[in-house]
């Protein structure tokens, strides 16, 4: 890119601002400063210097600018300032589309998916206003729209899970990588999802993917305790204090004497909760992370079939992560008549000297943690990490089970 080029996207990024603020002043700049005109101080030949006049005088005769020029110095053509004569024909000359026009295009390539998803409104009336969305302007409008495409499938067939790189093939097919679009699309995808323009926090691409029933590897259903499946076929599979892991579709509820159910968020976790003392009077479920919608729809039909009085407790993560899977379970609990309850996820049940991994949440992520935990329905525990922030990985805690301490 030329100095003269880059002076004048610069005149014009000025001109664009001032049209968004109603401001009829033209807009210019002067060419005496460094501030704004260092490409041009800068000049250090004849030839160079040259060159830059004349680009600035094709400028001029395209009536996209005005310049003052020093007649009372040296040749004559020292430049004092820039200024916009007419915007449009200014991007005309450099070839770039101004916002307004970029918005226009990009309010095209989303029509067909506003409305399906409000929050597109949203994105337009930020570009429109000149704001990154997600780091983005409004040439991101085909990838939001690839997003939009993918989401819309999704939530068309939320009851089956899909591979991750299999099902973007599927959507994408004959594109350049199109195994790998839907990983690329991810800020998309959480945003179309959640609805908000700007994520809480640090995205986690596992979480954003199991939400619209995404797996890089097919995900049953893990569960361990006491007690007996009922699958479809009228098939009862007795459960085992290990694990059992079942297709999510093929689950119609279950029969157990356990005194509770403890869904855990992480793996190893799982695992050793199966392990514990008193395993044999918990039924133990696993969520893979963010339970998928196909998932979720297995548990609902598993706590359906369960007495109404049956406690339901979780165990995640303490961090963003871990609240934002609790308010999506409590919200899933809630439509069986149960109501989700926290294990081991409030700071005050926690002797932090004791525990290795311990950290503070800067003040978004505590926000975001607290705005999950009310979701969650768990106002206590949203205002105990106001009091005492932290943040811990729920593998760092010894497996302990809720049916020990709380009889039903």
């Amino acid at each position: 890119m030329s100095d003269a080029r880059r002076v004048l996207e610069r005149l014009l990024r000025k001109g664009e601002r001032a049209r968004l603020r109603g401001d009829a002043t033209p807009a210019s700049l002067p060419m005496t400063t460094e501030a704004s005109a260092r490409d041009y101080l800068s000049l250090r030949t004849l030839a160079e210097r040259e060159t830059f006049h004349a680009q600035i005088a094709v400028a001029e005769r395209a009536g996209a600018i005005a310049a003052q020029r020093d007649r009372h110095r040296g040749d004559g053509d020292r430049l004092l300032r820039l200024t916009v004569v007419d915007l449009d024909a200014l991007a005309s000359h450099l070839g770039v589309p101004l916002l307004d026009a970029r918005v226009r295009e990009a309010a095209r390539v989303l029509s067909p998916w506003r409305p399906h998803f409000p929050v597109l409104d949203d994105v337009l009336a930020a570009w429109r206003a000149d704001r990154k969305v997600r780091g983005h302007g409004p040439e991101a409008a085909p990838d939001l729209a690839d997003a939009a495409l993918a989401v819309h499938a999704r939530l068309a067939d939320e009851s089956h899970e899909r591979i991750l790189r299999r099902e973007s093939a599927r959507l994408f097919a004959g594109r350049p990588l199109a195994s790998k679009r839907l990983e690329q699309l991810t800020p998309w995808l959480d945003l179309l999802a959640s609805g908000q323009l700007v994520a809480d926090g640090p995205i986690e691409k596992e979480h954003v993917w199991a939400a619209l029933g995404l797996r890089r590897e097919p995900q049953p259903l893990l569960v361990a305790g006491p007690g007996t499946l009922l699958l479809d076929g009228d098939v009862a599979l007795p459960l085992a204090t290990t694990f059992l892991g079942v297709p999510l579709d093929a689950v119609r509820g279950g029969r157990t004497d356990a005194a509770c159910v403890l869904s855990v968020e992480n793996l190893a976790s799982f695992h050793d909760a199966a392990r514990a003392a008193g395993a044999d009077r918990v039924l133990v479920v696993y969520t893979g992370g963010m339970p998928s919608p196909a998932w979720r729809r297995a548990y609902v039909r598993l706590l359906r079939s369960l007495p109404p009085d049956m406690p339901v407790w979780h165990w995640g993560d303490i961090d963003e992560g871990g609240f934002r899977i609790a308010a999506v379970l409590a919200d899933t609990v809630s439509a069986t008549g149960h109501r989700l309850q926290p294990w081991r996820m409030s700071p005050a049940a926690l002797a932090r000297s004791a525990l290795p991994g311990v950290y503070v949440p800067d003040a978004a992520v505590l926000g975001a943690m607290c705005r999950w935990a009310e979701r969650a329905g768990w106002d206590g525990i949203a205002a105990e990490l106001r009091s005492h922030p932290l943040c811990l990985e729920q593998e760092a805690l010894p497996a302990d089970l809720p049916h020990a301490h709380h009889a039903p």
